[in-house]
């Protein structure tokens, strides 16, 4: 809508990104603060209550409170692009695609365990796995066919490794499956998941804006995606919904984001990953994701093979629960790890 306004009446401050995404960012974050309390009263009425996983006990507290908090960000975000980004961009409809889709697979989820009662109903592992591969193929073949590079590029190196062709596709799958899955294994404490999901983002959205500049690739050896750049502000409304939405999901939380929000997350984060070429640096950035999923694969494999736990209880983060450190500060460590490696990833700017 702004971006028409710039091509029909040559209003000119809405054809700069920055403003654009500077709107995008609080029309999400204002939408999501006045619609979370109206979405929070509905969900008690309805009774829409987080099954709380029962091996844990001290979130017994946590029973009551509302989940399915995540469909009202998403709905933000993808408001607030229509509002603010070129909606005939490519990269735009593929990030819109990839929020709208991951959460109606979370959505799915977080209704079966809702009226299941029951933290284990809802979708079984498989078919949550079948689900998220169908929509990665879905979104990796609309890139593929529609002339997105498919150049291989590793962090350091100014070139690319090899050119994948059609093997981005398989690529995609991956990033997207692990992703979703890591960022939905690290959502078990108020706000854990959140926080960590908004420095990704915005780490994301400034390596899409640089790549999307001709200037500015050129001098840090990023590779140019042209049209990659609109992206930003789709990442600008993301990041302002999920300010909006921590106001209510920081400790203790008023209302959880649920499968609808954390597979979408995920998926967006791995999404950007994909069409920025950091598929590799995603590591680093997403490395509080990564270290969640890492202790559940460790753990499962650990205990099928020499019936031993590494850990009191995985993920990590309820292993410290184990250890009876407090919620707050597990929350906190895990935010400060997650900042410093974003920090990191974005000094591989100038590290090439």
């Amino acid at each position: 809508m702004l971006y028409e306004l710039y091509n029909i009446f040559n209003i000119n401050v809405f054809h700069y990104l920055t403003v654009r995404a500077g709107f995008a960012f609080f029309i999400a974050l204002i939408f999501t603060l006045f619609a979370i309390p109206q979405f929070i009263q509905w969900a008690v009425a309805k009774k829409f209550e987080q099954p709380i996983y029962e091996l844990v006990t001290q979130h017994k507290a946590k029973s009551k409170i509302p989940t399915m908090g995540g469909t009202v960000f998403i709905i933000a975000t993808i408001i607030a692009t229509i509002i603010s980004a070129n909606l005939n961009n490519i990269y735009v409809l593929g990030g819109i695609m990839t929020l709208a889709i991951f959460s109606i697979i979370g959505m799915s989820d977080d209704l079966g365990k809702i009226l299941g009662t029951s933290n284990k109903a809802g979708l079984s592992a498989k078919y949550k796995l079948y689900f998220q591969i169908l929509a990665s193929l879905f979104i990796g073949l609309a890139l593929y066919l529609n002339g997105f590079p498919t150049e291989l590029y590793v962090p350091f190196l100014k070139n690319s490794v090899t050119e994948l062709g059609w093997l981005i596709v398989p690529l995609v799958i991956l990033v997207f499956v692990s992703s979703s899955n890591a960022v939905n294994l690290t959502d078990g404490l108020d706000g854990l998941a959140t926080v960590p999901s908004i420095f990704a983002v915005v780490t994301m959205g400034i390596f899409a804006y640089l790549s999307g500049n001709v200037i500015t690739s050129t001098y840090l050896l990023l590779p140019h995606i042209s049209g990659i750049g609109e992206i930003v502000v789709m990442a600008s409304a993301l990041a302002g919904a999920l300010l909006g939405f921590l106001w209510y999901n920081s400790h203790p939380a008023e209302i959880f984001m649920g499968d609808s929000g954390s597979l979408a997350l995920g998926g967006f984060i791995g999404y950007m990953a994909i069409i920025t070429k950091n598929e590799i640096l995603l590591i680093l950035i997403g490395l509080i994701f990564v270290i969640e999923a890492m202790t559940v694969i460790i753990q499962v494999t650990s205990y099928k093979t020499r019936k031993k736990r590494i850990f009191l209880m995985a993920p990590i983060h309820h292993h410290f629960e184990k250890k009876n450190w407090h919620e707050s500060k597990i929350i906190i460590r895990f935010w400060i790890v997650s900042l410093l490696s974003n920090l990191l990833a974005l000094m591989t700017l100038k590290i090439r």
